[in-house]
């Protein structure tokens, strides 16, 4: 902010904000917010159910065990087969079987294969399951 020091002085008082340092403040947080954004998801498309049940609340880092409509599983975003299910979850886990393991089944997925799928789960020694599906409004 300038001051008039003197009458032949040319420097006026001026009442305009610098918008500069905050626009570039701004750009670096949506450049973050974009590279950021897209990691914290999964890839695996699945059509999954729907639910009215309250949703608890989401862990810091999820594992998620996605069963597709072609029966094939997959752990975040890497394909597994059944037989090395409990062999990778042990890597993704470091062997802690507190875990919670998040099963995302598609809606053409029947019962008897999801059951199969628990199964595996149980008999690898990871017992804390939890169902994903979509939040409906209403009801």
């Amino acid at each position: 902010m300038g001051i008039h020091l003197n009458e032949g002085d040319d420097l006026q008082e001026t009442h305009e904000i610098n918008v500069t340092p905050f626009i570039d403040v701004m750009l670096v947080l949506l450049i973050i917010f974009m590279v950021a954004a897209p990691l914290a998801t999964v890839d695996i498309k699945v059509n999954l159910p729907a639910s009215t049940a309250k949703p608890a609340p989401r862990p810091d880092k999820p594992i998620y065990l996605s069963i597709k409509e072609d029966l094939s599983l997959y752990l975040d975003n890497e394909q597994v087969a059944e037989q090395q299910l409990g062999a990778t979850l042990d890597k993704l886990t470091q062997s802690d079987k507190e875990k919670t393991i998040f099963v995302r089944g598609d809606k053409k997925v029947d019962y008897g294969r999801l059951m199969e799928v628990m199964d595996a789960l149980r008999s690898a020694g990871y017992l804390k399951i939890g169902l994903v599906g979509l939040e409906t409004v209403g009801n």
